[in-house]
């Protein structure tokens, strides 16, 4: 079985600490104690660590060496459009098991009214969400998780590959994604509000070169669309990582 990863502000000079609710819950929900060993990320690096001494007020680990990290096949961010609170909860939880490396949150045309001006005060209840997903999921760094932009502001996102999900016709996101792919490129995804796109949406995302494309036939909830279009871009990378070879 695997071990359990926690999240912890720093690791300095062999020590690290965990305190707050996030102690509390250690102790009391995981019973954990002294001499158990656990894994712990300050964001950067994976540390093999021991319990010191558990107290509801702090956990204090001890470090008994340093781990390899294992690289994500491919840098991904996601630009979502906003949607229900509840599902992009969800969305957010799934796209950080996937390994998205960051989260933009969009306000477009679509976009339901009130949501871009309420997200301000969800952001750090995202970020909570991202870590104990990021926790779960074994990764080694958190995705960055940004305060809400317009979709105007969002065109300009610089990236290698840029490709924006569209329920209407397009081609399949299997036949955009670029022959020659390798681990240093930036894959941005961007995803419509439940609405969908608007038309003039769609052909201001044409006149800054993003590639439209498809996720099939059927019209999927915008968190769904999230999850598969990660699952695939990340897994078209693995395939090269894997064969150490371009496709």
């Amino acid at each position: 079985m695997a071990r359990r990863r926690f999240f912890v502000p720093e690791v300095r000079r062999g020590a690290a600490e965990l305190s707050g609710q996030d102690a509390d819950h250690l102790v009391r929900v995981l019973r954990v104690e002294a001499g158990q060993v656990f894994e712990l990320s300050d964001n950067q690096n994976v540390y093999l660590a021991e319990v010191e001494s558990a107290r509801k007020s702090g956990v204090v680990f001890r470090v008994v060496e340093q781990l390899p990290v294992a690289a994500m096949p491919v840098h991904t961010m996601l630009l979502a459009s906003l949607i229900k609170f509840e599902r992009f909860e969800w969305l957010v939880e799934k796209a950080t098991e996937l390994g998205v490396s960051a989260i933009q949150p969009i306000e477009s045309v679509r976009t339901e009214r009130g949501l871009a001006q309420a997200s301000r005060k969800r952001t750090s209840r995202w970020e909570r969400i991202a870590r104990e997903a990021s926790e779960q999921s074994r990764r080694a760094r958190l995705p960055e998780i940004a305060a809400v932009q317009r979709f105007d502001q969002a065109l300009d996102t610089s990236a290698d590959v840029r490709l924006f999900l569209d329920e209407g016709p397009a081609e399949p996101i299997l036949h955009v994604l670029p022959a020659a792919r390798k681990a240093q490129d930036r894959v941005a995804l961007l995803l419509g509000p439940e609405g969908g796109w608007t038309e003039e949406e769609r052909q201001k995302a044409v006149a800054h070169a993003w590639r439209a494309c498809s996720l099939g036939t059927t019209v999927l909830r915008a968190e769904t669309a999230a999850a598969a279009s990660l699952a695939i871009v990340l897994a078209a990378w693995d395939v090269v990582r894997q064969n150490g070879e371009q496709p």
